[in-house]
């Protein structure tokens, strides 16, 4: 890809995310589903890796996705809108893994996710968070696996990059490439983000943008 093409793709991305941005449904089963349509773009990850902060970063908006120090507190899919002719929707899905509540509940969101993830005709693409300062985990591959079954195309995006020293995000950067060549279905490129500093999010547009026009 040529620097033209990716300055073009930046610019299309910023536009996009600088329009009008709304919540439009939540679902805390798969039978409450919102009806499909236009392209949708989900952020899986585990409690607490920052997804609701970087779909904020995303849009420009301090308050658009609810954010909260406490692991768990999202419990259903969350579905936003963008500008009305884009036909972009953002999916903020429950973290898995650790959650402050019960087990019985944890396990129905991990149900909801897995039934979602293999599913949904409108989904393009998952955008699964990793926290830069962790790397990989053991919860991490169980949902890879469930995507690599799903036939959802996937990839991994590192948050909160501007918590590690340069020199220990290269370590965890490679250790992330080095895992996901075992994973079939997963992008091969890893995304490397901060809400804080906003570092990425240019990236992040713009590869929508780029779904967007494969799509259409």
């Amino acid at each position: 890809m040529t620097a033209e093409t990716d300055a073009k793709l930046i610019e299309e991305g910023r536009k996009l995310f600088a329009g009008e941005w709304k919540f439009v449904w939540a679902s805390p089963s798969i039978e409450t589903l919102p009806p499909m349509a236009g392209m949708e773009v989900a952020f899986a990850g585990r409690s607490n890796v920052g997804k609701s902060s970087l779909i904020n970063a995303l849009t420009g908006r301090n308050a658009l996705a609810r954010t909260s120090h406490t692991p768990g507190r999202t419990q259903e899919l969350i579905f936003f809108e963008g500008p009305d002719k884009s036909g972009l929707r953002l999916v903020d899905m429950p973290g898995y893994g650790y959650a402050s509540a019960p087990k019985t509940k944890v396990a129905s969101w991990t149900k909801l996710i897995h039934q979602f993830l293999l599913g949904r005709a409108t989904l393009a693409r998952v955008y699964v968070l990793i926290d830069a300062r962790h790397g990989i985990k053991d919860v991490d591959q169980d949902v890879l696996k469930t995507l690599d079954k799903s036939a959802v195309s996937y990839q991994v995006v590192l948050t909160k990059a501007d918590q590690v020293k340069p020199l220990e995000l290269e370590k965890h950067i490679s250790e992330t490439m080095t895992a996901l060549a075992k994973h079939p279905a997963a992008f091969p490129e890893v995304l490397v983000t901060s809400s804080r500093s906003g570092a990425g999010m240019p990236e992040l547009r713009a590869a929508m943008v780029r779904l967007l026009g494969e799509r259409a």
